[in-house]
């Protein structure tokens, strides 16, 4: 078969608007899966996926179509995750792909992902295919709807495809359009070899496998791999494709998607975004790779088990293998021990990474509260980057703290727009624009602090819309603000996992409500215990929890008073030499309690 017959694309949208639902129709149509195997989301493999409902890998598989004419196709499709915090997965399979089908909700519309996607994809110069999924819902507003796609892309609006994944209205017509509308791969299969990795997993028994699009040349089993990252040689053992499990083939040539097995068990050296070529057929020039991810949001995993150090440590390894945005350094607190700083794409990044590890790698996890990176501009004219506020130097050295500044995309109905101008206010937004896309779609543009959105505000935003408004973002600079560590004490002892930066406005609210927070969460002990907020060694705020009481005199039955005094009196000794050597333990809870008060 030659590569005018074959067709690499993927799906793109906005969560929830039905991408796996419609990449079931597609397999099921094509009968890639028999009727015993189809389930529901066939091709979100984790349990995780599953149970949220949401993609958060990319799923490359292959099919082959028969046309009306018997003319025999072959479609490589990668479904691809919708929620803004998995958008570097998108980047990477838009890089392994000629074309895209625009998924879009009939009843919601274009939404924030739907735009960032859609950019993504024309930068990749992709053939897109707009479609208007669940046109058969009540509540479908087709017109509305095909009015945005037009906005949005340009497009004309025969070009629209009217589908429903779930009852199968229009999927003949998105058939036909990826075969006349999406360009096939060039046949280069005379040329030097290249194949794009584009994802990544480890297996315990044939190590790391390589996720390719091959873009020219030949691979096969027995050929010598070259990787352009680190020049490493490993012989090829295995090459096949992707039908819902790997399928072993004898090569993959110009134009397929496939996976490699080379025997690699150094998980470094497979890089998403590298050129493997082979020694057979050795290419002078590697494929455009990626522009490197920079994490957003950052915090601290320790084993609750010291012991569990490098396994914790095999296992980031492993998992950074199959999700390049994720990074780890390792790191000691003194309240924790030994763990490692990990930089995350966003929250739901940072909760997916943690249930992952605690579930495929069987670990017992403590997290810290999640933070931004900081510029901080010393006195002597240095530089610091501060990850963790822990890091944070003193405010007698620091001549300014800059906080990372993004560019936020709100898409939302025209009544919502006063609510969300005032809770973006309140997180010290800055106001640019608003675009309409219909009489009834705002497209709001604010510049926030990250630091002030990472933690409630998508949740805050979804409640005051009535769950329609959509949020995008991408970073935009670094810029000067006033900002403050805020230090938490436990019984004179600074507890560096509790330490937060925030706005000096804020601060005294911040010190008071954690330290009334912590006063619920940490039990009693045998002795009293102050908790205390701190800026500067400064104390501004203190609660005390009271000391667990024994009642030492309850064997004295009458008698004078003197008796009782002179237990009492022994107790309350006891308890201050207690107090002077005694050391608190602070619960899990406790430690997550910064992410509580910020949801107030």
């Amino acid at each position: 078969m030659t590569t005018n017959n074959i067709r690499n694309f993927c799906i793109i949208a906005h969560i929830d608007h039905g991408k796996s639902t419609l990449a079931d129709r597609l397999l099921e149509e094509t009968k890639t899966v028999s009727q015993k195997k189809m389930k529901n989301q066939v091709l979100d493999s984790m349990d995780l996926e599953r149970e949220r409902g949401i993609t958060i890998k990319s799923h490359p598989i292959r099919m082959e179509y028969r046309t009306d004419n018997d003319e025999i196709y072959i479609f490589n499709l990668i479904d691809t995750p919708g929620h803004v915090d998995f958008s570097y997965e998108v980047s990477r399979s838009l890089a392994a792909c000629e074309g895209a089908l625009l998924l879009i909700d009939a009843a919601q519309g274009v939404e924030a992902q739907t735009v960032s996607n859609t950019y993504l994809a024309i930068e990749n110069g992709l053939n897109i295919i707009p479609i208007i999924n669940k046109v058969d819902l009540k509540s479908a507003m087709i017109t509305d709807v095909k009015a945005q796609i037009i906005e949005l892309i340009g497009c004309s609006e025969k070009e629209i495809i009217e589908a429903s994944a779930k009852s199968g209205i229009g999927i003949k017509d998105i058939f036909d359009a990826i075969i006349n509308r999406i360009e096939p791969p060039e046949n280069n299969i005379i040329s030097d070899t290249r194949a794009l990795i584009f994802d990544s997993l480890y297996d315990n028994y044939r190590g790391a496998i390589a996720y390719v699009r091959v873009n020219d040349g030949i691979l096969r089993s027995g050929m010598t791999a070259n990787f352009f990252a680190h020049g490493k040689e490993y012989e090829i053992t295995e090459t096949g494709y992707f039908i819902l499990d790997k399928i072993k083939n004898a090569e993959l040539k110009s134009g397929d998607v496939g996976y490699v097995v080379a025997g690699v068990r150094d998980m470094s050296h497979i890089q998403p975004g590298d050129t493997i070529t082979t020694k057979e057929s050795k290419a002078l020039i590697p494929l455009p790779g990626y522009k490197e991810v920079k994490p957003m949001v950052f915090s601290g995993l320790y084993p609750a088990d010291t012991d569990q150090y490098n396994q914790l440590r095999q296992s980031l390894e492993k998992l950074k293998l199959n999700d390049a945005s994720l990074t780890f350094l390792p790191e000691t607190s003194e309240a924790l021990g030994f763990g490692f700083r990990c930089g995350f794409l966003g929250l739901l990044h940072m909760e997916i990474i943690q249930e992952r590890l605690e579930r495929e790698f069987k670990l017992d996890l403590v997290t810290t509260t999640p933070n931004v990176v900081y510029k901080v501009l010393s006195k002597n004219g240095s530089e610091l980057v501060v990850d963790t506020p822990a890091k944070m130097p003193s405010n007698a050295d620091i001549d300014g703290i800059f906080e990372p500044i993004v560019k936020a995309e709100i898409l939302t109905p025209k009544k919502y727009i006063g609510n969300i101008m005032t809770l973006c206010q309140k997180k010290r937004g800055v106001y640019k624009t608003i675009n309409y896309l219909s009489p009834e779609k705002a497209q709001l543009h604010y510049e926030l602090p990250l630091g002030e959105i990472i933690f409630d505000f998508y949740d805050k935003l979804k409640s005051i819309s009535s769950g329609y408004a959509s949020f995008d973002y991408e970073f935009k600079d670094y810029e000067q603000s006033n900002l403050e560590k805020l230090d938490i004490l436990i019984h004179g002892e600074s507890v560096d996992a509790l330490s937060i930066v925030c706005h000096r406005d804020n601060t005294y609210n911040r010190g008071v409500a954690l330290c009334s927070k912590l006063k619920e969460l940490i039990p009693k002990q045998m002795f009293e215990v102050a908790i205390q907020a701190s800026i500067n060694k400064k104390i501004i705020a203190r609660t005390t929890i009271r000391a667990m009481k024994k009642n030492v005199t309850a064997k004295c039955y009458g008698g004078d008073i003197t008796r009782k005094r002179k237990l009492w009196e022994k107790q309350k000794k006891g308890k201050k030499r207690m107090k002077m050597i005694g050391k608190v333990e602070v619960p899990q809870e406790a430690l997550l309690a910064v992410l509580q008060i910020e949801s107030n």
